[in-house]
Formats: structure tokens, sequence, C-alpha cells
């Protein structure tokens, strides 16, 4: 039934399609015969051409207009390169019917050219009436006025299909400082610049009939966040257009609300999708934490890219049912198992290596709230640093082609034990992977640590913190006003992970990475700035259609245990180096010999399982010097006056 049905929705589309390109047809060629009647009446002998002018004129046309497709076009849509289209086609009538009026006696050179520019007068004068009179059916019919910001071609494309959408264009507010109000653009008054948008509203009455579209996809971060605001102060709604190539001739423009991901100050970097087909096409890869925000996403886009098994283990029950539900949806034939398993537990994991035998692992399970790991510091610590060891030990013993550590900000100049587990974590993968590196074969397994930020929607991080909040009504609570942290989707975030996995396992060449890499090299994803909490608590209030301040209240609690001001990607004393892949650079933080590494480890892993925190700190600083533990979220690292300063601009 499906294929009886497919087939007859194919069969209607081709009846509709040659029952248009067939009135076209007739349409053009009538018209060229009118153009053809013109220019004989305005050179004066009409009379004088065999057959009459209307017959060579529809001729000429109907010749001439296959070859550049003319016929082919939506009249409604046409556009510049539909014009360019007709201009040859009506060049070649003329040359045509210059030809057949070649008789003594007649003035054949000026009618061909005075038939040419008639033709091309008449049938783009109709196209262009056709889409004002469409236009102003469509205008009549909406009532939303728009602005638009942008000039480009995303914008030519929104005005093209507004009328269809029930939109009326008021004007354009492009982002250039040549276009000076007053002037017209595609036939639209410039009404001002993006600056200029606050008076714009304010003195076109804006209110819930008008709306502002941002019609240039690379519109985002700061500047679309001044546009969010100045609309915002008017009761004016925003929307946005997406990129260019997500939509069709006659597809209706799908704007969307500002998103929080808008907002973010960089450019969103893509993968090199060859390169990780590369690296995980037919191989067994196992995925721990696969039940947590990154874990998930990391399972998510792996499986785009073929594996031969995907092993998913967490030590939660339901988010492990949540991904596979996931997966049946997105890739069923996809062979995956489901393994409920402790990382912390070193018989259970070999186990779980010796009956899957992975080739890649990637490691993202992990205690990661802050404030939770400071209130229980053993359990941070045997998660973080034994269970990274036991995992890492088992993969190298099953023969895995590579680890892949996924580390955080937190262990740059640590003050908080989760941070300084994180950090004792990289060490001990920094140091296995040296040693491989310098004394392994190419079988070795590689262990390569990537280092970033937060993740926007993470389990426990600030944003579904602050749309719990906004569903009750508020306050939003900020600990500190100069609080900044740097921020990046989850999928992008987990696009570079396996980027920088490709890149440090030679799946993707690249020398100046290989050789940071036997020094111990860290990936560092490109964060770009960091983003001040306190901007970021407004945003969401601004997106939820309520104004800060005024319905929805910002309370400051002051910092938690463990926490700082501000994060670091890496040591001061570091040059990020960059590397062969977008969006990846490598720090190479200081290392450590492994004999001491796993020295302190063991010790470090019998005073967590004894309860004594206090020991297993002690041994945590040997490790890591620059430790500074911060258990009663006191204030640090802000220079002198800059509070001030800092607190009256907020």
């Amino acid at each position: 039934m499906a294929t009886q049905s497919s087939s007859a929705h194919s069969l209607a589309e081709c009846l509709r399609m040659t029952r248009t390109i067939a009135l076209n047809c007739v349409l053009d060629t009538v018209l060229g015969g009118l153009a053809a009647s013109l220019a004989a009446w305005a050179c004066g002998y009409h009379a004088a051409l065999p057959g009459g002018a209307p017959v060579l004129g529809m001729a000429g046309l109907a010749v001439a207009g296959w070859p550049f497709r003319i016929f082919q076009q939506h009249w409604r849509f046409a556009g510049r390169s539909d014009f360019w289209r007709l201009g040859g086609a009506c060049v070649l009538a003329a040359v045509l019917v210059l030809g057949a009026t070649a008789l003594p006696g007649m003035a054949a050179p000026a009618f061909g050219m005075v038939y040419g520019m008639a033709a091309f007068m008449v049938l783009a004068g109709v196209r262009g009436a056709y889409q004002y009179w469409r236009q102003g059916l469509m205008g009549l019919a909406g009532r939303q006025r728009v602005i638009v910001v942008g000039d480009g071609e995303d914008a030519s494309r929104f005005l093209t299909l507004a009328p269809h959408m029930g939109r009326r264009v008021a004007g354009l507010v492009p982002e250039g400082r040549q276009r000076r109000p007053g002037r017209r653009l595609r036939g639209l008054p410039v009404l001002g610049q993006v600056g200029d948008l606050r008076a714009i509203l304010a003195a076109l009455g804006a209110d819930e009939d008008w709306m502002v579209v941002v019609a240039d996809p690379q519109c985002r971060g700061e500047r679309l966040s001044t546009v969010l605001r100045m609309a915002h102060e008017t009761g004016t709604p925003v929307r946005c257009m997406p990129d260019l190539s997500g939509l069709t001739g006659t597809a209706r423009a799908p704007l969307h609300p500002v998103r929080l991901a808008d907002l973010l100050p960089r450019q969103p970097v893509a993968p090199d999708e060859q390169g990780l087909a590369s690296m995980l096409r037919g191989r067994r890869v196992l995925v721990t934490g696969a039940g947590g925000s990154i874990g998930a996403e990391l399972v998510r886009q792996i499986a785009r890219h073929g594996p031969a098994e995907l092993i998913l283990l967490d030590m939660g029950e339901y988010p492990l049912w949540q991904v596979d539900i996931d997966l049946e949806a997105t890739a069923p034939a996809l062979q995956r198992h489901l393994v409920l398993a402790d990382i912390r537990d070193p018989a259970r994991i070999e186990r779980v290596f010796a009956r899957h035998r992975p080739e890649l692992v990637f490691h993202a399970a992990a205690l990661k709230q802050v404030p939770m790991v400071e209130a229980n510091p053993c359990e941070g610590l045997l998660t973080n640093v034994t269970g990274t060891r036991i995992v890492a030990d088992a993969a190298s013993r099953h023969g895995v082609r590579a680890m892949v550590l996924v580390s955080t900000d937190k262990a740059v100049n640590p003050a908080s034990v989760m941070g300084v587990s994180k950090r004792i974590a990289e060490m001990y993968c920094q140091a296995l992977d040296a040693r491989a590196r310098r004394t392994g074969g190419a079988d070795a397994m590689r262990c390569v640590t990537v280092r970033f930020g937060n993740v926007m929607g993470s389990t426990g991080s600030v944003i579904p913190l602050f749309q719990h909040q906004l569903a009750r009504g508020g306050p939003l609570t900020v600990t500190d006003p100069r609080m900044r942290r740097y921020f990046m989707t989850v999928s992008e975030a987990v696009g570079l992970v396996l980027q920088a996995s490709a890149c440090g396992t030679g799946a993707q060449e690249d020398r100046l990475a290989a050789a940071l890499l036997r020094r111990g090299g860290v990936f560092v994803l490109d964060m770009g700035t960091p983003v001040r909490i306190l901007d970021l608590a407004r945003q969401m209030i601004v997106l939820a259609g309520l104004r800060p301040g005024r319905d929805v209240q910002i309370r400051f609690t002051g910092l938690r245990p463990g926490e700082k001001l501000a994060e670091d990607l890496f040591y001061s004393q570091e040059i990020l180096q960059p590397t062969g892949c977008p969006g990846l650079r490598m720090a190479t933080p200081r290392t450590v010999d492994l004999a001491q590494v796993v020295n302190i480890m063991d010790a470090l892993t019998v005073a967590c399982r004894q309860g004594d925190s206090a020991q297993a700190l002690d041994l945590a600083r040997r490790l890591v010097p620059e430790f500074v533990h911060n258990p009663h979220g006191m204030v640090t690292q802000v220079p002198a006056g800059q509070a001030d300063v800092e607190r009256n601009a907020s």
C-alpha cells in the first residue's frame, strides 16, 4: 500500500509540473508575440514582415526559451538568476528573429534589437507585476508587521517568503555603518542601524502586531543580545531565521524564538565527519557514564558513525533506559549492550572488558556537582580518581586501542575536591599515555584527555536550576555578580571531544598534536569568552518574556563551597598551542612519573575507603601542589578595587 501511495503521489506531482510548464510556455510565447507587435509598431513596418510580427515573435521565444529553461521558472519566486536567464532567452530570440527577417530593403537589425528589448521588458514586467500582486494580496491578509535586522542574502530570502507567511515588512535595520536612514534597499526603507532599534520601535508604536526578525544567522552572541534587549524594552517579540540551507524554494521560513545557545559569544565549530567515521566505523565502543548529559550525547553522536557495537555503562538504571529508548528510535539496527556497573568496582569492570572487548573507551563517568562532592569528598575522589584508574588499567590490559578522558576546566588551579580529583585523573592518564608513546608499540593504548568548561543544560548545572526557578516565578539565585563561566552547547562539545579523539589517536593526522601529546599534552576546547552568570540569568528572564528586576528578581547568595569566581582552561604558565583541527587547542600541563602517581593513588584509595577525608586531601595536595582548597566559599582571585567596579556595572 505504501508503494502504491508513493507512486500515485509521484505521478500526480509529475502531472502538476507538466501542466505548470505547459501553461508557462503558452503565456511566455503569447507575450513574445505581443512584444514583436510592439517592436514592429515602434519601427513602423508591421505590414512588411512575412507572416506577421506576432507569429515571428512567438516562434522566436518558443525556440529560445528552452535552452534557458525560462518556462520552468516559478513566477512567484523569480529572483536575480531567473531574470538573467530571461535576458539570455530574449537575446537569443532577437537573433533568431533577426535571421528570419534578413531580407533586402527591410530594417531588420533595428527590428531585432527593439524586439529583444521589448520582449525582456514585457516578460520581466509581467513577472514583477505578478509578484507585486501576490504580495499585495498576502499583505492585505497578514496583520503581522515586521522589521528585518540584516540585509544579506538571507534577508532577501525572507523578504521573498514574508508575504506568504502573512507578514508585511515595514523596513530594514542593517548592521553596516554605511547603511544610512532614508535610503532604500530592495525597495524597502532603511529605518536605521541596530543601535537605533529601541528608538525605531518606539517611534513606530510597536505593540503585539509588530515583530523583529533577525535574518542574519551570523548575528548571535552580544549582537543578538543587544537586539533582544532593545526589542524587549518595547514589548516587541524577536524571531530568528535559520540558515538559508535549511529552506526550499516554496517552504515557509521556519522562524524560531531566540534560543539561549544563540546568545553564546562564539560561533559553533563543526567536526570533521570523515575523520570521525574512520575512527568509529566498525569498532566496538564503550561509553562510561552513558546516562549522563555528556555520555548520552556521546552515545548519540557515536551511533551516527556506524560502530560495530556500542556498550553503554552506567550506575543508574533509569538514565541508561532513557538512552536506550533514544537509540531504539534513531539507530534501531545498532547492536548495543546495556551494562549496569560501578566504575569503582575493579572485579565488575574487569568482567565487562573481558566479555565485550571494546576497542575504544570514552570515559565520561564522574561526580561533577561541586558542592555535593565537597560534602562527600571521599566519594568524589573514589569515583573520579580511583574509578578512572580502574577503567584505564582494565582498558590497557584488554587491548583497547584508545581511552578518552572527559575532563573539566575545574581541574586547572583547582579550589574544590571535584576539581583536584579530575586533575589527578588527568595526570594518571597523561602518565599512561606518555609511557605508551615513549616505550610502547603502535598497538599500545593511547590515553587522550579533553578539557572543557560548562555545557548548556547538563545535569546539575546553572541553566536547569534557572529554568526550575523561573517555573516557580523566581527569584533566580546567583552566587556572585562577578561569577563567570565558559559555556558551550552539549552537542558541539561532544562533537569536538570526538574530533580530539580522532586527532589524538591518529585517525586524523596532526604532527604538532602528536609531538605535544608525547610531552603530556591535553586537548582544550576553544570555548570562546566566558559568560557572566548574572547576564545569563537576565537573558533567561528576557527569553521567558519577563522583565528582570520587575517580573522576576535576581538574588545573590554568595559563593558555595569549592567555587571560584572564574575558571581557567589552562595554567597561566602554559602556552596554548594550535592543532590542525578547528576548535581544538592543546596545553602541556605539568606531568609526573607514573610510579609516583601510582604510589600516592594507592594510599589515597585506602584513605577514601576508610573514610579519612583529611588524609585523602593531604595526599591530593602532594600530587597537585597548586590545589588551594576553598571549602567555605570564600571570594578569592579578585584584584583590589575590581569588585566594586564590577558590582556597580551590574
